[in-house]
């Protein structure tokens, strides 16, 4: 009887894990290697949105970056990892303040998961009485769990006052959250905390310290275009361009 629980279990956990469809309000893509990008949903203003997160399989466990924007997720998705790679997630990386990155601290560092912010978010996090990480970092950090090494780096003011991305140069990944939009966005998106004359200098700062990635994931929306990072500072200089248009009449 206990055997046949176990089956059903496990088959419960596969079907979460490998049965996905486009409606899925999880959905897990493997990207290279140890690495995979996870999709989640989120209802704002009536519309319903993608946020891509990730996540990084290693021998001393599963790292992750950001949470699911969709809190109904935020176990299954260690659920649909534990039964995918039998490993547990030890450690999470948020990437600036906001709901859709950090939403999950609270439950994971509940879960006993080491959770790490920069010292910005962490201020942000405290002045809005938000659940904030256990570990506070610098703003430049490396990184090395298991056989993977990776930097978390803080490349200046843009989507939010305290945007990080993430570089992991054996692999030429760089995951950048927010900071960076999706090739097919027609616009910067939610600029509530933006400082869009910064996020011009700090894409240039990106661009000229992690060269020649082989896969940018973005905040939102599709991922797998490169041209990503390079289409963010085009719709910046747009944007700052008709500030200034607009400041002169």
């Amino acid at each position: 009887m206990r055997k046949l629980a176990s089956i059903l279990l496990f088959l419960v956990l596969f079907s979460n894990s490998f049965g996905q469809t486009k409606n899925s309000p999880l959905q897990i893509s493997h990207l290279t290697g140890d690495f995979y990008v996870y999709k989640t949903f989120h209802d704002y203003k009536g519309t319903l949105i993608s946020a891509n997160a990730m996540y990084l399989v290693t021998n001393k466990g599963v790292v992750l970056f950001d949470a699911p924007w969709d809190k109904t997720q935020f176990q299954p998705l260690l659920d649909s990892i534990k039964a995918k790679h039998n490993k547990d997630v030890v450690m999470h990386f948020v990437t600036h303040s906001h709901e859709d990155r950090a939403g999950g601290l609270g439950f994971y560092r509940q879960k006993g998961i080491k959770t790490y912010t920069i010292k910005l978010t962490d201020e942000i996090l405290l002045k809005n009485n938000e659940k904030r990480a256990e570990f506070v970092i610098p703003n430049d950090t490396t990184f090395t769990v298991g056989q993977h090494t990776f930097q978390v780096y803080y490349p200046g003011k843009g989507h939010a006052p305290d945007n990080i991305v993430v570089w992991f140069n054996k692999e030429k990944v760089l995951y950048g959250g927010c900071f960076i939009k999706s090739a097919e966005a027609k616009d910067l998106g939610y600029l509530g905390d933006a400082d869009v004359k910064e996020w011009e200098k700090s894409i240039e700062k990106t661009q000229t310290k992690f060269k020649n990635p082989k896969f940018i994931i973005t905040g939102h929306d599709d991922w797998k275009d490169l041209t990503s990072l390079k289409h963010t500072l085009t719709l910046v200089k747009e944007y700052n361009k008709a500030s200034k248009s607009s400041d002169k009449k």
